[in-house]
């Protein structure tokens, strides 16, 4: 894993558009998060990756020293990170448009 943060260089939070539905119902298509490339990638973290040149989005895991990239639709089949790939962040926070949909997501340090 290599946490470096966003190709281009920037360590300050960024947003995205969610598209598809492998992360609902947390995240549904067309959420925006907020990304922070500072924020470590902890086991349970919800991440943007750079893996094989595809930038993807999912729950990072780590299992038994095995790492995951698992989406929370079980239609969709978790990933095993088999090779180096970059984390490009963490979601910090999501909104679905509506202030009051608004949600932030805090990691503790020792997870694991």
């Amino acid at each position: 894993m290599n946490n470096t943060g966003c190709s281009a260089g920037t360590t300050e939070p960024f947003a995205l558009r969610v598209i598809g539905d492998s992360m609902s119902p947390e995240f549904e298509n067309g959420n925006i998060i907020i990304i922070d490339p500072a924020v470590p990638a902890t086991h349970e973290a919800y991440v943007v990756i750079d893996y094989g040149g595809e930038i993807l989005f999912g729950q990072y895991r780590v299992d038994e020293g095995r790492q995951w990239l698992h989406y929370l639709n079980p239609e969709h089949e978790s990933i095993e990170l088999l090779s180096q790939f970059e984390v490009k962040g963490v979601v910090i926070q999501r909104s679905t448009g509506r202030r009051k949909d608004l949600k932030h997501y805090n990691y503790s340090a020792n997870q694991h």
